[in-house]
């Protein structure tokens, strides 16, 4: 008997609206994962044991099919085009809601989101509804859970007038009052409750109503990730005086509340899920933009937040709340492995992580070395706006570091304390511009000792603060060149917490894995092929670079003798088993690179990153449909002039036929003419007289047959007869 009550629970069915939804599919790929029941044992022992092991389970979106006892998850897709989750065992895309009630009643749990969309909404109250007057076909007892919203809480009044901080709790849920746009979402949420009075043997119902939910891919704040990641503005939007109070909560932990849900059968019906943070608007932005961005925040009309296309109305809802809440019941009554339960900001960087590995934009790191003139600049411009990376070129590096040194002095020189600047403006000059001066006098004064040049420690120094930089660490780079030497690398890539044991440790080679290339390319070419290609250079490109013959021939010498010797930089490289691959760029000499780009690319892979944007979609299509409309006016335009050379040939054909047409019958008259001569003269010598005569003589005789007489006088009067 005991067995069979434990294959019973064993084989939980789920069913969750949307899998294809941020908040259903990764609370199904949640619960895919947990064991039907284990949110009854103590989950205290456990909780340190295994955490990052957990984590980075959970993290994996494209984790195997369902463990045995796992939850059997299966549910409905939005759209057509969505591929089946692999930890679904079924997903459905019905048109009819007595094909969808067949589903629900094969299902133990049933799990509606109604924080997206109107059609959740009404679906939602239907499916609770028809559930209910279905009760009786249960085979066993069901329970249905409603995901909502804290929004329904938006317009509650204070608990203590007299001191508004007191945050609301499940108690409070009668008196909540819902934001003007959550009207909808209350009564559903009523209806659920009511509902789930009638026949709790048979059918129980659950409302929890969540904070903003954040984690893996993000949703709500995932305008502010991407924004940060491309680093493409100078400051992230703070909608509003950003001083409003927002309830949040992983992804993950509400997907832990709704584990213990099902699990517990808790007596409380209305549930809020948040975590235990007091985080503003601002805190959480400022966040974001300084672990992901650069670190600045402007304000922004909330009618600015319009604008924005990837903000729906629903998000701007949910930013602009202000609410404080807390999980009581949760927290004393649940067993829940908590993600971030103390919130947003303080668990940011494991936050960026999941967000980075959720989205697949993970920093793509080259390194191009190769000799002198062998085509190392042209190959990373066409990979970077491949890849869309950072194009690192040491010229361009060392002028940036001088002037943001320059900018750091002058920054200092005339903050007499100017209050308009940027908060995280203000942290970078407190931060580098104590040194700025000394650093830069430093830097200029190393370069007019060396003609121009810097030495290795600053070089390195400002290499290095670039590769750290958040750009590069966000899309990743292209070394281009450098470095040079073994030990430019080994300082370069060293990690900085292993400097100071570098001594003790000499024998094994320690690198930053955070800057280090995933990817070496080395350019080869013979020294007479790339002689031959500078000598070849028009002289406008020549002048004033690195390519006049003796300059060339100088650097051309020096690489060759530096890559010599055992501790080369590829050598380097080869150590810390990142096998460089080699490209010799002789076997197509094409001066596109065409063959070189499609090898490193093989090599590569595809691109980690968002792909294009709109804006560059909407140009690839309108060059696409500009080359179409330019082919198709060629092809007319080359078929008209095919027509018309066709004509012309066709008129010169006539008009040379008609000529020689004419010139013809002009000859047969002639021929004509020519042999009609002696004829005519015949019969003007032998016939015209006798026919004259005849014809004087029948008009003075006047016979009855004129015909017949003249011929009788012809017989008569014949030459031959005679």
């Amino acid at each position: 008997m005991a067995g069979e009550e434990k294959t019973i629970i064993r084989n939980k069915r789920v069913f969750l609206n949307h899998l294809d939804s941020y908040t259903c599919r990764n609370i199904a790929l949640y619960l895919s994962n947990c064991v039907v029941g284990a949110s009854l044992e103590d989950a205290g022992g456990e909780e340190e044991e295994g955490e990052g092991e957990e984590s980075d389970k959970q993290n994996d979106v494209s984790s195997a099919k369902p463990k045995e006892g796992t939850f059997q998850i299966v549910g409905t897709l939005a759209k057509s085009d969505s591929v089946k989750p692999d930890f679904a065992l079924e997903t459905y895309m019905v048109s009819r809601r007595e094909e969808l009630m067949d589903r629900l009643l094969e299902c133990d749990i049933i799990i509606y989101n109604i924080t997206d969309s109107e059609q959740q909404l009404e679906e939602a109250t239907w499916a609770v509804s028809a559930m209910h007057a279905e009760i009786e076909r249960f085979e066993n007892p069901k329970m249905f859970i409603l995901l909502s919203t804290v929004m329904t809480w938006a317009r509650s009044k204070p608990v203590d007038p007299d001191d508004p901080d007191i945050p609301f709790t499940e108690d409070d849920y009668r008196r909540r009052r819902p934001h003007p746009n959550f009207k909808e979402h209350i009564s559903t949420e009523k209806l659920v409750i009511k509902l789930g009075k009638i026949n709790k043997s048979k059918l129980t119902t659950y409302v929890i109503a969540s904070g903003i939910q954040y984690g893996m891919e993000e949703d709500m704040l995932h305008l502010f990730f991407k924004m940060a990641w491309h680093g493409e503005v100078p400051a992230l939007p703070v909608f509003g005086d950003g001083t409003n109070f927002i309830p949040m909560i992983h992804i993950f932990d509400l997907a832990a509340v709704v584990q213990n849900v099902v699990d517990h059968k808790p007596k409380t019906h209305y549930l809020v899920a948040v975590d235990d943070s007091k985080h503003l608007l601002r805190e959480v932005v400022k966040c974001i933009s300084s672990k992901l961005g650069t670190g600045k925040v402007q304000r922004e009309s909330k009618e600015n937040a319009l604008l924005k296309k990837e903000l729906t109305q629903n998000h701007i809802d949910h930013l602009l709340v202000n609410l404080q809440m807390e999980a009581v019941y949760i927290k004393e009554n649940f067993n829940i492995r908590w993600m971030a339960d103390t919130g947003f900001v303080e668990n940011v960087e494991k936050v960026i992580k999941e967000y980075k590995h959720s989205r697949r934009l993970l920093p793509v790191k080259i390194c191009i070395l190769g000799p002198p003139a062998v085509g190392k600049s042209t190959v990373v411009e066409k990979l970077c706006k491949h890849y869309k990376l950072h194009h690192i070129k040491i010229m361009d590096v060392i002028n940036e570091a001088i002037a943001k040194l320059e900018r750091l002095v002058k920054a200092k020189e005339q903050a007499a304390g100017n209050e308009e600047e940027e908060e995280g403006e203000e942290e970078e000059e407190e931060d580098g511009s104590s040194d700025a001066a000394e650093v830069l006098e430093s830097v200029k004064e190393n370069m007019e000792q060396n003609g121009g040049r810097l030495d290795d420690q600053y070089l390195i120094k400002f290499v290095r603060e670039k590769l750290k930089s958040m750009p590069c660490q966000n899309q990743g780079y292209i070394l281009d060149g450098f470095p040079k030497m073994y030990e430019q690398g080994k300082e370069l890539f060293l990690s900085e917490e292993e400097e100071e044991e570098e001594e003790s440790r000499s024998n094994a080679i320690q690198c930053d894995k955070a800057i280090i290339p995933e990817y070496v390319i080395a350019l080869d070419a013979p020294d007479d092929f790339l002689k031959n290609r500078v000598m070849n250079l028009p002289e406008s490109v020549v002048a004033g670079t690195h390519y006049t013959q003796d300059r060339f021939i100088r650097r051309l010498n020096l690489f060759r003798d530096i890559n010599t010797e055992d501790e080369t930089v590829l050598n380097y490289f080869d150590e810390l088993e990142i096998h460089p691959q080699h490209i010799d760029v002789t076997k197509d000499n094409d001066p596109e690179y065409t063959t070189v780009i499609d090898e490193i690319v093989k090599c590569i892979g595809k691109p980690r990153n968002y792909g294009l944007t709109p804006e560059e979609k909407a140009e690839l299509e309108f060059k696409a449909t500009e080359e179409k409309l330019r082919r198709e006016f060629a092809k007319k335009a080359e078929m008209e002039q095919k027509e018309a050379l066709e004509a012309a040939e066709r008129a010169a054909h006539w008009e040379e036929w008609n000529k020689r047409l004419e010139e013809v019958k002009k000859q047969e008259v002639e021929l004509l003419e020519a042999h009609s001569v002696p004829l005519r003269n015949y019969l003007m010598k032998n016939v015209m007289p006798t026919l004259t005569h005849g014809l004087i003589e029948c008009c003075k005789v006047r016979p009855d047959d004129p015909v017949d007489f003249l011929a009788e006088y012809l017989f008569q009067k014949n030459p031959q007869v005679e």
